[in-house]
């Protein structure tokens, strides 16, 4: 690998504002995780959602039970993780108790609207 001076590097960044350079850092961290969370959305699955739900405390019953609700839903590209985090925020609720709401079938009808009229 060429070695690179850091004067030479940062040529390009040299007239850049406090605020361009922000923008610039912002739109390159936007570049690199984008691809990220594309592969997030179209490559999860149940066993993926149900480590994350057992990772957020759940049982693995509780985790299964909202996985399948999750699916469904047609959700999966959402994260279960992410649905119960959303709904306790929204309903002001812990994040445990909105995953056994949900895996009661319980608030499904506001999961929907939230995350079905965004698309």
């Amino acid at each position: 690998m060429e070695n690179i001076k850091f004067e030479d590097a940062r040529k390009h960044l040299a007239d850049l504002s406090d605020e361009e350079l922000k923008a610039r850092f912002w739109q390159l961290a936007e570049e690199v995780v984008e691809p990220m969370l594309d592969m997030g959305k179209k490559y999860t699955s149940p066993s993926i959602e149900r480590s994350v739900l057992l990772r957020m405390g759940f049982s693995s019953i509780e985790a299964t039970e909202i996985v399948k609700r999750v699916l469904s839903h047609e959700l999966m590209g959402k994260g279960a993780g992410h649905i119960v985090y959303r709904i306790a925020k929204e309903n002001g609720l812990s994040v445990r108790d909105a995953g056994l709401k949900l895996a009661d079938g319980e608030l499904w009808e506001q999961v929907d609207r939230i995350f079905k009229e965004a698309n």
